[in-house]
């Protein structure tokens, strides 16, 4: 078709046939969309940043749009915002986008200012927004903008924009979504104004209109502009679909802008839809997409928890977007889109949209990592070939089929070495395979069906069901072993949990124990543990209450935001929530906490079956019977110390690269 869009009819695979956005033409239609790396130094983009997107870049990507760049001094809702009003920024941009046009691949620089979704915590400034509403997350009443602080926004977004052009930039994207002041202007949530800049929706997007008309002015029609537009705020009185797509048709015919990216929620009240976890399915925020393309003739891309090109291609397939945006995809795995062009879509490290490693981390003001791949955010040293092959190749035996020792195996085979490993179970996999029984937890199972495809691609040796002996492993005359031997529950945490009728989430998921009507759980972990065997056993009839010491169930759940939709199913099958108690004892299913603020006893009804979800005991005992044996001994994953999964990947990988 003569405008570059998605011919449905096409023999030929839509996501690899180019498409022009304004002066650049992209190669496909994969784009690396906008998200926070946290990789800033002094409020400026780093070799961090610059590596980071090189490597999607050689991945095959055919666009890349880099995390917010902020356009004025009151905006900084967070410690590691790129302060892109700086002009010391230039220089700077200019590593980024050598090495990424080395590749062959355009990049925008996405601006913004987050507007009342920000806080003086850092600027002992007012935050800016359209009218005094205070955001849920920060609680903090902002000033509304006047007209000359209005001028101080359209003028900053205009030099920003000049910046990232003088930086090498192919253009820019507005973020107009889910943390920005210009969505805030077009939101009647958070606009009450009354002026020309409030009210019907010609006014709330004034702004934005502005804004577009400064920055053409002073980078010329030749510099792409992307719009991000949120379609439906998912709030009381917030943005719409059918608003959104009117405000397309308008940015259309104002002739100024190049693209239409999409996006849904904001990053407070419904941050849980922005980046869904497993619990939302693919293709959960494509309506979006879908419904402005059927309205303008721009170019749109669709957005929405895509895991893999076969979906991507479908998408396109049937109209719903001419690009595609995948994020996690490809912070999984780097070279995602090279992989599905050359039909090895097997190979792909699929996301398991857990959100640890990357969502998570970023909540916790961390650099963005992954919890299957550790070279993500550490890519000048750690990137795809940062492996060398080893001279001379060693024997290596690596003893436990968890993702400790599944990441240890197939990382040091990836280096030349010959590699044994052995499983005392019937099968790999370790507790994953046990998490993966509850439905809404069922693709973490990814990670072990990608580690077991390289298994099998490398040509492992593998042996399951052997109970691994200091005299079998001397036997096998190793040059190295790796021990990966897991851990246990702790059964002495708690007096009397050793009774029949008590058991470990692990023996409610594997079977092993048959749970009776009335369940008790005694959660210590705040994690998925208690959570998902909560919802497994309710799914199964039982009466479940969770008791916990800490503030509320699931705590840990927030930062991979899973918490609202657990809680949302968690009273669909009337699960009981007991937070603030720490249990003491158990005795004939009866078990004694006391109240953490009060200290008052309380005794629980009788349990049919007391459910734990507690810490775990490191299984090191082989590992301590070879030290004096083996010449080069490593431990991994929870026989070191029990910990979540990314710390057994990270473990596996460094030992791999360890054996000389």
């Amino acid at each position: 078709m003569p405008d570059g869009r998605c011919n449905i009819a096409s023999p030929e695979r839509l996501l690899f046939t180019p498409l022009k956005i304004g002066s650049i033409t992209l190669k496909n239609r994969i784009v690396f969309s906008a998200h926070l790396t946290n990789y800033a130094e002094e409020f400026m983009p780093t070799d961090r940043h610059a590596y980071y997107y090189r490597e999607r870049a050689r991945g095959g990507v055919g666009l890349i749009i880099t995390e917010e760049h902020s356009t004025h001094p009151t905006d900084h809702p967070y410690e590691k915002l790129i302060h892109a009003f700086n002009p010391a920024v230039i220089p700077l941009y200019r590593r980024i986008t050598d090495m990424v046009h080395a590749e062959g691949v355009p990049i925008l620089a996405q601006i913004n200012h987050n507007g009342g979704q920000s806080s003086g915590m850092f600027t002992r400034l007012p935050a800016w927004a359209p009218s005094p509403v205070a955001d849920p997350l920060f609680r903090e009443v902002p000033k509304a903008v006047e007209d000359e602080d209005i001028q101080q926004i359209i003028e900053g977004y205009a030099t920003v924009a000049g910046y990232t052009k003088q930086g090498g930039f192919d253009g820019i994207e507005l973020q107009c979504s889910h943390s920005s002041i210009v969505r805030q202007f077009l939101s009647r949530n958070t606009n009450h104004r009354r002026d020309a800049y409030g009210g019907g929706l010609e006014n709330r997007a004034r702004l934005l209109r502005e804004i577009i008309n400064a920055i053409r002015l002073n980078v010329g029609r030749d510099y792409v502009i992307s719009v991000r537009l949120c379609g439906d705020e998912l709030i009381r009185d917030g943005i719409t679909l059918d608003e959104t797509v009117e405000l397309a048709r308008i940015l259309e015919r104002d002739g100024l802008i190049d693209c239409i990216n999409t996006s849904i929620g904001t990053a407070t009240q419904t941050l849980y839809m922005i980046e869904a976890s497993m619990r939302i399915p693919p293709n959960y925020a494509m309506f979006i997409s879908s419904a402005i393309r059927k309205a303008v003739r721009l170019p749109v891309i669709g957005v929405g928890r895509v895991k893999d090109p076969i979906q991507a291609e479908r998408v396109l397939t049937e109209g719903h977007a001419d690009l595609i945006g995948v994020v996690r995809a490809q912070i999984a795995d780097p070279e995602f889109a090279r992989k599905a062009r050359e039909n090895r879509v097997d190979d792909i490290h699929l996301c398991l949209s857990c959100n640890q490693e990357c969502v998570g981390r970023m909540g916790l003001n961390r650099w963005l990592g992954c919890i299957e791949t550790p070279g993500t955010g550490r890519e000048q040293t750690h990137g795809v070939a940062s492996l060398r092959r080893a001279t001379p190749a060693r024997r290596v035996v690596v003893v436990g089929g968890g993702p400790a020792g599944l990441k240890a195996a197939t990382v040091a085979a990836q280096r030349g070495h010959q590699v044994k490993l052995l499983e005392k179970e019937e099968r790999l996999g370790g507790q994953v395979v046990w998490a993966t029984r509850v439905t809404n937890r069922a693709e973490f199972g990814d990670l072990i069906r990608n580690l077991l495809h390289q298994i099998e691609q490398l040509g492992i040796e593998v042996e399951t069901g052997v109970t691994a002996t200091p005299e079998l492993i001397r036997g096998e005359r190793p040059d190295a072993v790796i021990i990966a031997t897991g851990s246990t529950p702790d059964r002495m945490a708690i007096p009397g949990s050793e009774a029949p009728d008590v058991a470990d989430v692990t023996d409610i998921l594997s079977g092993r124990a048959t749970p009776g009507r009335r369940v008790l759980m005694i959660d210590r972990l705040g994690f998925h543990e208690a959570t998902s065997t909560a919802e497994f056993l309710a799914d199964q009839g039982c009466e479940v209450q969770v008791v916990t010491p800490t503030l509320y169930v699931g705590q840990d759940l927030g930062v991979t935001l899973d918490l609202e939709n657990w809680y949302r199913r968690a009273r669909e099958l009337a699960i009981t929530c007991t937070p603030n108690h720490s249990a003491l004892s158990i005795e004939d299913g009866v078990v004694t906490a006391v109240h953490n603020y009060t200290g008052q006893l309380v005794h629980f009804p009788k349990a049919d079956t007391v459910v734990l979800a507690i810490h775990r005991r490191a299984d090191a005992d082989l590992y301590h019977a070879l030290q004096a044996d083996v010449p080069v001994l490593h431990r991994v994953g929870d026989c070191v110390a029990p910990r979540r999964a990314h710390a057994a990947i990270v473990e596996g990988d460094r030992a791999g690269r360890a054996i000389q």
